[in-house]
């Protein structure tokens, strides 16, 4: 069953992975990128903006520009990967889909640090 899971896990994250890193190459060779709705309806910058061009960067590895593009974003690509890693060995373990209280402190943490970010970031 172990087995089952950890397939199940590396080939969700997988698939993820490729999506993205095939948007990553046609981005960069068309210049055509999905439009922030948030952005484009109001002219206010959402917490996720700069995202793509964020991770654009860091497939470039010029960590400098994908900081300047979303920092807070970037700061918080290691522990919400922790989060992601730490649920990902307890479903596989034992099968159990329910985060522990550190991944919801870190959860309800980036939330609060994005949506500040977003704040900040439109009226400062």
């Amino acid at each position: 069953m172990k087995k089952k899971r950890f397939v199940r896990i590396i080939t969700y994250t997988s698939c993820i992975l490729i999506a993205g890193l095939l948007y990553g190459i046609f981005v960069s060779y068309t210049g055509i990128a999905i439009p922030c709705p948030i952005y484009t309806t109001t002219g206010f910058q959402c917490p996720g903006c700069g995202a793509t061009r964020m991770c654009l960067a860091l497939m470039r590895f010029d960590f400098r520009k994908a900081f300047l593009f979303n920092p807070v974003l970037f700061l918080l690509i290691v522990p919400l990967g922790a989060v992601f890693l730490g649920s990902a060995v307890t479903y596989v373990q034992d099968g159990s889909k329910k985060l522990k209280r550190w991944q919801h402190i870190i959860l309800y943490s980036s939330i609060v640090l994005l949506l500040g970010h977003g704040v900040v970031r439109n009226f400062l």
